[in-house]
């Protein structure tokens, strides 16, 4: 009844959460913003985007448009110059407007509900991927070190993994998803990656994951997920961990993915 009568204000346009609710499942967003959050296709051209990592690509790899397209898509450049050990990532929107305000109150705020609406958003990007032939598909969110997981009380990667995987469970029961979160550990206190640059990323990274002893993961696939992807330097470094320890495939999906600056040729302001 106090949400009735005095309701909160949306995080995102400002407008009355009536009827939102409080507790766990609480959303700080009103169900218009939630249906405006559209998909990276919705934005950019998926001719343009990296078949790989899913870069948008610059006007040095759209210069192949045209050209006679590879099977696997065009690829950016670091794709090329560097191929990355996981066979394909992808992301369902952009990072900006309502999912980088998701992103930042399940992060940052506290704010749990969150993950539900972002869990879902994974999942249709989980959802993107072909070729998974795995009978169990382990579902491994990206970890946080242990002492940065107990202050902020919970790791947001696995809390939306837990989402996408009991939707997905009615839709992909071919996957035989299995959640699995302890088979990654992050065993290093990076710092924050934010200001970095890609390769200081990578050169942070190195060394931050190891696969938990008697993990079962040797001839699996594994379905690697986080909330944002950025340069990919934590997804390649988690991925190359994956596959020394034995697994066959390692396939990436996030909720949300940031472009770079350059990709003005849509009209977007990139984060």
């Amino acid at each position: 009844m106090v949400a009735t009568v005095f309701p909160a204000d949306c995080r995102s346009c400002g407008g009355a959460l009536v009827g939102a609710g409080f507790g766990p499942v609480f959303s700080p967003l009103c169900d218009a913003c939630i249906a405006r959050i559209s998909g990276q296709s919705d934005a950019v051209d998926a001719m343009a985007l990296c078949g790989c990592c899913g870069e948008a690509l610059d006007m040095e790899g759209l210069r192949f448009v045209g050209a006679r397209v590879p099977a696997e898509g065009l690829l950016c450049a670091e794709c090329r110059r560097v191929p990355p050990e996981f066979a394909r990532a992808v992301a369902y929107g952009l990072y900006e407007d309502e999912l980088r305000e998701m992103v930042h109150l399940l992060k940052y705020e506290r704010v749990r509900g969150v993950a539900r609406p972002l869990g879902s958003k994974l999942a249709a990007a989980m959802a993107m991927l072909h070729g998974v032939a795995a009978k169990e598909l382990l579902v491994v969110p990206v970890p946080l070190f242990p002492a940065k997981e107990r202050a902020r009380g919970y790791n947001q990667a696995e809390l939306m993994a837990k989402v996408a995987v009991r939707e997905l469970k009615e839709t992909r029961p071919e996957w035989g998803l299995r959640l699995a979160s302890d088979v990654l550990r992050r065993v290093k206190d990076t710092e924050s990656q934010f200001s970095l640059t890609p390769r200081q990323r990578r050169v942070n990274l190195r060394g931050a994951f190891a696969v938990a002893e008697g993990a079962p993961i040797v001839g699996r696939e594994v379905m690697l997920v986080d909330d944002i992807y950025t340069t990919g330097a934590t997804a390649r470094e988690c991925a190359r961990v994956l596959r020394r320890a034995g697994a066959v495939k390692v396939w990436v999906a996030t909720a949300t993915r940031a472009q770079p600056e350059m990709v003005a040729r849509w009209g977007t302001s990139f984060d």
